[in-house]
């Protein structure tokens, strides 16, 4: 065993090696800078931002750099980071409504109040390979894009809450329970299904709201509003008595609004989906909301239709990709005892049913 086992280490000191080799790659291309995967790899790193729950675009640059481009192991390795930093405090809700847009769009009305900002989105562009990113020249500027909108920007759903025409959202006071220090429990109250959600795999979330609007439950929706920006974060200091900006954070919103019938305790009416993740995440944030949405049936009095989008515990209990990858990975480790026994008993029940066959044939 001791020779094995010496064995064994030195085997994973040489993968660990090869692999630091296979990710630097050829010796005489440059390596990649922190700030380069920071500045222009920005989606990948918002999203290891999002699901490894920690808003730090220079951690997560690190991660991806070590992670070879896998974004599920980059994650991994926030996430494991995270578990290591001291918590000094809790901010004070953030304020989306104070949010400097960058992006700021409704399929509902055309003529939103406070308008409509495109902003850097690929939604208009043609899906096509632009070969001048192959040449590493500067791309020639475009125009000056406005500033982003400084000052509030209404809620679009807002307006609607003005006629009645869609559910007003209660107020919950109560501190919300911490996914990031407290294990996953069912039944989940919203707060919580949306911190799951906000931290789960882009793919898998992506796919449930697929899902929904394919028919896999009752989920109309329309994205009431998707804002993209930054949003300054408050602390409370008690020796001061009143809470004080620490810095900002860059976030994704979404609202869908979606057509409701009413039921039995609700009027008719339009509901809400919500999303919000760190950030441009837009992909994220709309499937969020319509899962969010399709969770909400028993809130909202309506009939369960067994789609996979509304069983909370089928849906938040397999959106961790963390939790997912390790189960799914764990297999192509050793389980030679296992195996072995398994063995056994395959070959024993073999024999048996040949002698079995053997003694019918007599």
């Amino acid at each position: 065993m001791y020779v094995a086992v010496k064995g064994g280490e030195r085997a994973i000191e040489n993968a660990h090696a090869w692999l630091a080799e296979e990710r630097r790659g050829d010796p005489s291309v440059p390596e990649l800078s922190l700030a380069q995967i920071r500045e222009q790899m920005a989606l990948a790193v918002n999203r290891v931002m999002a699901e490894g729950s920690l808003y730090d675009p220079d951690l997560a640059a690190l991660a991806i750099k070590q992670a070879r481009g896998d974004l599920i192991e980059a994650i991994f390795l926030i996430r494991a980071y995270r578990t290591t930093l001291p918590r000094l405090g809790a901010s004070v809700p953030v304020e989306t409504a104070n949010m400097r847009c960058d992006r700021r769009i409704s399929a509902t009305f055309k003529d939103a109040p406070g308008g409509q900002v495109l902003g850097p989105t690929f939604d208009y562009t043609h899906r096509l390979l632009d070969f001048k990113l192959a040449a590493e020249g500067e791309v020639p500027a475009a125009a000056k894009a406005a500033a982003p909108q400084s000052g509030p920007v209404p809620h679009i759903t807002d307006f609607l809450n003005r006629d009645g025409l869609i559910q007003a959202e209660e107020r919950h006071d109560a501190t919300p329970p911490d996914l990031t220090r407290e294990p996953l429990e069912f039944p989940a109250n919203r707060a919580l299904r949306l911190q799951s959600l906000t931290r789960g795999d882009e793919g898998f979330v992506l796919g449930m709201a697929y899902s929904t609007q394919r028919g896999y439950a009752r989920n109309h929706a329309f994205v009431g509003e998707l804002r993209i920006g930054r949003v300054p974060v408050e602390m409370e200091i008690p020796e001061l008595g009143f809470s004080i900006e620490i810095g900002e954070v860059e976030l994704t919103e979404c609202e869908t609004v979606n057509q409701f019938a009413g039921s039995k305790t609700e009027p008719a009416q339009f509901t809400r989906g919500y999303g919000l993740v760190f950030g441009q995440t837009e992909r994220k944030a709309i499937s969020m909301a319509l899962v969010d949405r399709a969770l909400r049936w028993r809130e909202l009095g309506e009939d369960n239709l067994g789609a996979p989008a509304q069983d909370e515990e089928f849906v938040l209990s397999h959106a961790d990709n963390i939790q997912a990858t390790g189960f799914l990975e764990h297999i192509k480790l050793p389980h030679y005892v296992d195996f072995q026994s398994e063995l056994e008993l395959v070959r024993r029940l073999r024999a048996e049913a040949e002698a079995a066959a053997q003694e019918a044939a007599e």
